[in-house]
């Protein structure tokens, strides 16, 4: 690859291009907002300005409900050979492209799988991806160049490229990020009715369980809507959960004593499903990925 253009300087965008701009790729700047752009170039991250010639690849930093729409402008301007995008949802844009007469040849679906909780392109980090997954979602139209080409992207970024059907990829990212996000928001906002006096108690384990609750609010409403099925069914999921949880803390707390040792058993299953359920997060070492005690590849 030796040209790119980057269409939305926030943080994903920016760190991308600074990621690029490491390894030597002729980097654009594009963005509506001409201050981030500006910002984003100050710190090293390309040039401002419509590349001369269409570049190898446009990478479209927008958010969910907005890639189809710059699919097509971009497009139309010539502005690449191949174009991806690096949204965290993938079977709403693809379906949205392909209404609006997008060419889906030259249009492979990315998300690199990392973000910071600050936005914008200050917070952008050269580094943000790597050993990251970056999943790649081409469509049963997409061209091998534009294949090899996001998977260029995710490889100069120092990211691992991984391949998925579009909904293989959004139910996953509603498992392990997008609900997540919500659940982490609705505990955050119990805070909000706590004293002074109690949050004064707080400690590390409280920052950690609610550290994503403080991303964009805007974006995340967003993410969410793009994604709602998904998401709804893992909090449906999770709601059920919850329910058999509240019921054995009222008959522990005020229920009659014959019924605590079902209600103990029930509770005891819920924290133990947890602490199994956390095993299975893989976790990164050396020699590649580890899960439940079983190394998987890099």
């Amino acid at each position: 690859m030796r040209s790119a253009a980057v269409v939305g300087t926030g943080l994903i965008g920016t760190s991308i291009a600074l990621a690029l701009r490491g390894q030597g790729v002729a980097t654009y700047l594009l963005d509506q907002d001409p201050e981030a752009a500006r910002t984003a170039a100050g710190l090293g991250a390309g040039l401002v300005a419509v590349p001369p010639a269409p570049a190898d690849l446009a990478i479209l930093a927008v958010p969910p409900q907005h890639v189809a729409a710059a699919l097509r402008e971009h497009q139309l301007r010539d502005l690449a050979h191949d174009f991806t995008d690096v949204a965290s949802v993938k079977v709403r844009p693809q379906q949205e492209a392909a209404e609006l007469g997008c060419d889906l040849s030259r249009y492979v679906g990315g998300h690199p799988m990392a973000g910071r909780e600050r936005s914008g392109p200050l917070a952008a980090q050269g580094d943000l991806f790597q050993g990251k997954p970056w999943v790649i979602t081409p469509g049963a139209g997409a061209r091998r160049q534009a294949v090899d080409r996001v998977t260029e992207l995710a490889e100069l970024c120092g990211a691992r490229p991984v391949v998925m059907s579009h909904a293989q990829h959004d139910r996953a990212v509603a498992l392990i990020s997008h609900t997540p996000h919500m659940v982490a928001s609705l505990l955050a906002a119990r805070l909000l009715h706590g004293d002074e006096s109690e949050l004064q108690l707080s400690g590390q384990g409280l920052r950690d369980v609610t550290r994503i609750a403080a991303g964009d609010a805007e974006l995340w409403t967003d993410i969410l809507g793009s994604n709602a099925t998904a998401v709804a069914d893992v909090l449906a999921e999770i709601a059920l959960d919850l329910r058999v949880v509240v019921d054995a803390l009222r008959d522990l707390g005020a229920g009659a004593p014959e019924r605590h040792r079902t209600s103990r058993a029930h509770l005891t299953t819920a924290l133990a499903r947890g602490v199994q359920g956390h095993g299975r997060i893989p976790v990164r070492t050396p020699g590649g990925m580890r899960l439940s005690g079983v190394t998987a590849g890099k």
